[in-house]
């Protein structure tokens, strides 16, 4: 049963911030913890850390719980266009995974030309750019409209300046990130996952405006996706049912992932420098049934909460998975 507003509440002081399993090779990301298993792959736990503006922000109740298994009920959903990393998930919050070498370059998928930001298509577009990211753009495009069909626009993943850096399709090849074999391969499941995703979020009543993959190859060379798949976190959805009457009207599309939150933020002019003010619970309590929602409407599935504090019951399952002693 999908849990109270109040009941979410309750719930920040517990949610789950970071672990310290006593497994080796700790390291913390911005929402997930990775530890080594003893030689059985890699484990993952994604926290409950929301993060925006490059900072995290709060703990959300849930949030770890609704990536690692929508992450997970995607891979599965996308297994027959590529191989993933997953080996099993062991705890609602848990992932074991293969271990992969991941590569040096972020997939991101478009749709739509969109956005704000001083990288964003709409905004390129906006200031009379016609060939960006190695495309050309006709005349005539609207904000929010629908690409012709999706296109990739690659980054680095944390360059020299510790961000990421634009690229186009052929400077990956071209600066050696990626040999041009690979690279294909990479770009044929990219564009095949997002247009599974989109299929998927249509039935959903959703819009998959755009999204983030990452690849790796494993052990036996083979070519693997990792990471999360069409997450709240990885993706930007619009609500179907309203797009056309909103962009008709000159309107920006109703969005339905975290987005809320960074425009909750940039109400009080805060966009990732400085003290990061404080913010009514509220607001983290609608974010965590934000992403419950989403899963529910993606996976079909009713959502069933894990019990909170979650490292007792995380050691708990990891014990009788044989991963920890």
């Amino acid at each position: 049963m999908k849990p109270s507003e109040k009941a979410i509440q309750d719930l920040l002081p517990s949610a789950l911030d970071e672990t310290k399993l006593p497994l080796p090779g700790r390291t913390l990301g911005k929402v997930r913890d990775w530890y080594e298993a003893s030689g059985k792959g890699r484990l993952i736990v994604t926290t409950d850390r929301l993060s925006a503006f490059d900072r995290v922000l709060a703990r959300v109740p849930y949030k770890g719980q609704v990536l690692n298994q929508l992450a997970a009920w995607w891979f599965s959903e996308t297994a027959d266009i590529i191989p993933n990393h997953i080996l099993s998930v062991p705890d609602p919050n848990a992932s074991l995974v293969t271990v992969v070498e991941p590569f040096l370059v972020e997939v991101i998928v478009r749709g739509y030309i969109t956005g704000v930001t001083s990288t964003a298509l709409w905004y390129r577009y906006s200031l009379g750019e016609r060939d960006i990211y190695g495309y050309t753009f006709p005349e005539g495009l609207k904000k929010n409209q629908a690409l012709p069909e999706p296109i990739i626009t690659p980054t680095t993943k944390g360059g020299a300046t510790g961000h990421d850096e634009r690229l186009t399709c052929a400077e990956v090849v071209e600066k050696g990130l990626l040999d041009e074999k690979t690279w294909n391969q990479v770009q044929a499941a990219a564009l095949a996952i997002f247009r599974r995703g989109q299929q998927v979020a249509a039935k959903a009543g959703l819009i998959l405006v755009d999204t983030k993959y990452e690849f790796g190859r494993a052990p036996d060379g083979r070519v693997m996706l990792i990471d999360e798949v069409h997450t709240p976190d990885s993706s930007r959805f619009w609500k179907a049912d309203t797009y056309a009457a909103r962009t008709a009207a000159g309107e920006e599309p109703e969005n339905f992932d975290k987005e809320f939150v960074r425009l909750a933020y940039a109400e009080k002019g805060y966009r990732g420098d400085g003290p990061i003010p404080p913010m009514d619970p509220s607001l983290w309590a609608r974010a965590s049934l934000r992403y419950i929602t989403i899963y529910e409407m993606l996976t079909g599935k009713a959502f069933e909460p894990g019990a909170y504090p979650v490292e007792p019951r995380l050691s708990a399952n990891l014990k009788k998975a044989g991963l920890l002693a």
